[in-house]
């Protein structure tokens, strides 16, 4: 397996593919996602190294699907998986491995194993970190420019919603993120019940 050419093709391609708007889904976002699955896996202590390169290779693919359009981008992630991945030498049941992450990451996010919580737990990492705030911004930016949402007043009672709704998978962001977007959730709570 080629790992590096893997990882060379889809840099190359989100860099060159994404859409302007993708203020949030960009290609910081998915490096992001690539820090923090090796950070999670690291901590959890139970992930091979076999298994690290796949989840690893699954974070970068995760939001690809962007490139092909704005809807059903899991999916599209998917599609590019199965269409240039045996070109580097993967067989298929990695790259079911790394589809199967990719697809956990979908919302509402659905883990059926220990690499699927992690990509999950670091695809949305932020929800429980100090830049809650800012990261927030923009992606209501992006969806206000997709025509999604249109208003502050709309964004945080979504914002509400998605907090009550999700959960942290893995022991690692239990502990080290589950507090803090509580405490958000909390606040935001408070700002909707003014409107």
């Amino acid at each position: 397996m080629q790992f590096k050419a893997a990882t060379d093709f889809i840099l190359n391609k989100l860099e060159n593919e994404l859409s302007p708007i993708l203020h949030y889904h960009g290609l910081h976002h998915t490096l992001e996602v690539y820090e923090v699955v090796q950070e999670i896996a690291i901590s959890e202590g139970n992930i091979s190294d076999s298994d690290l390169q796949l989840l690893k290779l699954a974070a970068l693919y995760h939001d690809s699907g962007f490139t092909e359009g704005f809807d059903i981008h899991e999916q599209r992630g998917i599609d590019i998986c199965k269409k240039y991945l045996p070109d580097f030498g993967f067989e298929s049941e990695a790259i079911e491995k790394i589809c199967g992450m990719i697809l956990a990451t979908k919302i509402p996010q659905d883990p059926k194993n220990d690499l699927e919580r992690i990509i999950c737990d670091a695809d949305l990492d932020y929800l429980g970190r100090d830049d809650f705030y800012s990261i927030g911004k923009t992606l209501f930016k992006e969806l206000k420019e997709r025509e999604i949402v249109s208003t502050e007043e709309a964004w945080n009672k979504i914002q509400v919603s998605f907090l009550e709704g999700h959960k942290y998978h893995t022991t690692t962001n239990l502990k080290r993120r589950k507090g803090q977007k509580d405490q958000y959730l909390e606040d935001l709570k408070k700002i909707v019940k003014t409107y």
